[in-house]
């Protein structure tokens, strides 16, 4: 019982982990290339 209960908070927890992760990079990605362009303006 324990271990199908941990298995089935992995399986409900992974997926939203997954999104967020995705979610961080790109706008990671998203305001270091803004950052880029934003310096090129300025400098």
């Amino acid at each position: 019982m324990k271990f199908q209960r941990r298995f089935g908070n992995r399986k409900e927890t992974k997926p939203k982990k997954g999104l967020f992760l995705i979610l961080l990079l790109i706008i990671v990605l998203y305001l270091f290339f803004n950052a880029e362009k934003v310096l090129g303006r300025l400098f």
